[in-house]
């Protein structure tokens, strides 16, 4: 795409792309936790939240975290002290979450995928004096994590527990028993004990340290703010108009703070329900789908790659939905396409890090994102009224519209820093303004287009190549299910570009074939010189697939 005029980014060029509704100013509750007891008061019988075939009404969920904050509070739990929740998506982790806030802690959600090195380091590095997790991970690992920390407190939680469904594609494992070193969860909050009182936080209290995904080395702590928080669940409440009370489906897990706030945040914002399934598996999140008829959820593509490839999957499945969204992963315009002719609905990207408390750009209801026409690359979407995205250059200052350069982002959702870490937060966010590490570029209609990360671009003899623009060009492919690029090392080019894919079926396509379809429909330094098919790509649990791991393959395999 050619650079157009001189930037006006402060001219905010998005606005026009907003209805009425979504451009006028919001007022959020102070915090995440005024709008629930809001909730509580308003619509008490309500059911907050769902699992399999277990409810939980917003009074009920509010008399079980009182109790939860008053058990903590009881072990030592003082204002701003930190509080691990390392749990699935279960009712637990939103008992869990509330009481933490209403004893006045901090939580630090963690992936419950974390080896014990992973979980040691975000216990030490945010100096959790509490603990709350599965009590079959307490018995296998986490116990003997947790010496040498600061963790003091132990809630455990049986993932069977607020439904009888017991679903064995999901819940496969036997029921524990808590330790003696542990105290239940569901015990603590069933005493009927009050919450705490003088423990509510203010705005600028921090409410989540939300640690990156360590992509780029050791993962760092980024203190959301109770405010944060709640101005991107009131924008979400405003921006997607979907009527109170409505269904959202928690398909992206709740310990990502895209789960944690465009699903949950956003649907207390609505006083809605918040559908639980545990984990993600494609026929039970088909099935859930059916069960509840969801308005909302979001997800990484891969996720929506998953439930596309179900062969049980069908445009009943989906036509509950008011709104899709895809978020922590790139979104191939190629997938979008698909999902819309075999399912109905359109599929609405998104764009949000974890220091921007989740979205800062999205594609608003009743719009579609445009695809540039140069690169082929799918807009993110639009920033709200509230934010100001700014594409910079190497020397931090701002580029025409249609150039490339890195993202910034300055406005509401923005965290302040890094947790203990100056140096980190100085780098990074210089005069409060996010610098994102993602390289993109936005168009005179203030669509935004994130391009790859920046540490990601390929240098083959010295032409860039960004991966995401020939992974778009794979996804085109019919035989091909997921796609990654990377660059590897080169004795003549220095790097080349090399494409790691998993196929619909074992059989579909050849190596040699998907490099002479690239070869193609790129110029011939980005095409992919070698591709290596696997039946997965590795990923985190959000979605992302992880090239890092697949470039330490390559090193691997020599």
């Amino acid at each position: 795409m050619s650079p157009k005029s001189a930037p006006a980014y402060e001219d905010k060029p998005w606005l026009a792309q907003l209805n009425p509704a979504q451009r006028a100013p919001v007022t959020p509750p102070e915090t995440l936790l005024h709008a629930f007891r809001t909730a509580a008061r308003e619509v008490p019988d309500r059911t907050a939240l769902a699992y399999f075939d277990g409810r939980l009404t917003y009074a009920e969920a509010d008399a079980l975290s009182d109790a939860v904050a008053a058990h903590l509070a009881g072990r030592g739990i003082e204002r701003g002290d930190r509080v691990a929740l390392m749990l699935q998506n279960t009712p637990h982790y939103v008992l869990a979450l509330l009481g933490a806030w209403k004893a006045g802690g901090v939580v630090v959600p963690v992936n419950p995928m974390y080896k014990e090195r992973e979980v040691g380091h975000v216990l030490s590095d945010s100096g959790a004096g509490a603990l709350v997790c599965s009590d079959r991970a307490w018995e296998s690992h986490l116990r003997a994590t947790a010496e040498g920390t600061g963790v003091h407190t132990v809630l455990t939680a049986c993932e069977l527990d607020l439904q009888t469904r017991d679903d064995a594609r999901v819940l496969d494992f036997a029921r524990c028993a808590p330790a003696g070193d542990t105290t239940d969860l569901l015990a603590a909050a069933r005493t009927g004990a009050p919450a705490p009182a003088g423990r509510e936080p203010a705005g600028g209290d921090i409410a989540l340290i939300s640690y990156t995904s360590g992509t780029s080395g050791t993962p760092k702590g980024a203190m959301n703010t109770h405010a944060n928080l709640a101005f991107n669940a009131e924008r979400q409440r405003v921006g997607q108009g979907l009527p109170e009370g409505s269904r959202v489906f928690a398909l992206a897990p709740l310990f990502h703070i895209t789960g944690m706030v465009a699903q949950l945040a956003g649907c207390i914002a609505n006083k809605g329900t918040l559908v639980l399934a545990y984990r993600f598996e494609a026929g039970v999140v088909l099935d859930a789908f059916l069960e509840h008829r969801p308005a909302f959820t979001v997800g990484p593509a891969t996720a929506f790659m998953a439930l596309a490839a179900h062969p049980a999957a069908s445009r009943e499945h989906f036509a509950s939905f008011r709104h899709l969204s895809s978020g922590g992963a790139p979104l191939p315009p190629a997938l979008v396409e698909k999902f819309r002719a075999t399912f109905g609905p359109y599929l609405a990207n998104g764009y949000g890090l974890t220091e921007c408390t989740a979205p800062c750009a999205s594609v608003p209801p009743g719009k579609e994102a445009p695809v540039d026409p140069e690169s082929g690359t799918l807009a993110v979407g639009v920033p709200g009224p509230d934010t100001v995205v700014r594409v910079l250059d190497e020397r931090g200052e701002p580029v025409p519209f249609g150039q490339q350069g890195e993202i910034a982002v300055r406005g509401p959702q923005v965290v302040p820093g890094y947790w203990r870490r100056p140096e980190e937060t100085a780098a990074a966010l210089p005069g409060g303004e996010l610098r994102t590490g993602d390289i993109g570029f936005m168009d005179e209609n203030g669509w935004l287009y994130v391009v790859d990360r920046k540490k990601d671009m390929i240098n083959a003899s010295g032409f860039k190549v960004w991966p995401r623009e020939v992974e778009d060009v794979l996804y085109t492919h019919p035989a091909v299910r997921e796609a990654a690029v990377v660059g590897v090392p080169h004795p003549y080019r220095g790097e080349t570009v090399k494409a790691y894919v998993s196929l619909r079926s074992p059989a579909a396509a050849a190596p040699e074939e998907l490099s002479a379809f690239c070869r193609e429909r790129l110029a011939a330094y980005k095409y992919p010189r070698e591709v290596e098919i696997l039946p997965e790509l590795p990923k985190t649990t959000s979605g992302k697939i992880l090239r890092r791991e697949l470039r330490s393959r390559h090193r691997a395999d020599g």
